[in-house]
């Protein structure tokens, strides 16, 4: 038995990452969905009041800690767009409806944002992850956490690994794109992983699991018992 946070998201690709990644904790991540909880609202234009507010949401519906996501892809070129609104950026534009599957909503984003950068010379860009973990809902110091990936937009998507806009990433340090990464060489390096490993010193040292490589008997948390 492991200690339980709650992943304030339902996906799954999303999910796997960051479990691998928060492994060293011995810390279970548990999906909002799961546990019957809906999806908050993201009305807001920066990542981490959108992470807060998902944060806040799950621990207030769970009654446990819960840590929140909030990432996108930041072009230089369009002004930081599709930024927060990365996951909704075809849907915004009217060009595919809501309550598709993940996996097509993805592809029309990724063709929308090629149709934008058509011509475009200029083609800086950088995923950005922010990472917000709560102990309860009402928790007065929120541990914030935040990541980024720099590299350059390709013309045409490449790579079958990740999600989201990683086949238009390339890195030239590794010349490939973030969709021909292996995963285990992707969960070392990307935005996600940089907030991660900062987010996993901060949960050790200031929510008491300081030292601590396993879990005690009772799986609770410091200040849970």
């Amino acid at each position: 038995m492991s200690k339980q946070l709650i992943l304030a998201s339902n996906n799954a690709k999303k999910l796997r990452e960051l479990q691998a990644l928060i492994s060293p904790l011995g810390v279970e991540l548990v999906t909002q969905g799961s546990l019957g909880i809906p999806e908050a609202e993201e009305p807001h234009i920066t990542f981490v009041e959108n992470a807060l507010a998902k944060a806040r949401h799950a621990a207030r519906i769970g009654q446990g800690p819960a840590i929140a996501d909030d990432s996108g892809l930041c072009v230089a070129a369009l002004g930081g767009a599709p930024g927060v609104r990365s996951a909704r950026y075809a849907v915004d534009a009217g060009r595919i409806a809501e309550g598709l599957p993940r996996e097509t909503i993805d592809a029309a984003n990724n063709a929308w944002l090629l149709d934008q950068m058509r011509g475009q010379a200029q083609r800086r860009a950088h995923f950005t992850c922010l990472l917000v973990a709560v102990r309860h809902a009402d928790d007065p110091e929120p541990l914030i956490a935040e990541g980024h990936w720099e590299g350059e937009l390709l013309e045409a998507g490449q790579g079958e690994h990740g999600f989201g806009y990683d086949p238009l990433l390339w890195l030239p340090a590794y010349q490939q794109s973030a969709a021909q990464l292996a995963p285990e060489i992707k969960n070392g390096v990307s935005h996600r992983a940089k907030a991660c490993q900062r987010m996993l010193h901060m949960i050790e040292a200031q929510w008491g699991l300081a030292g601590l490589n396993h879990l005690d008997a009772d799986a609770r948390w410091p200040w849970q018992r």
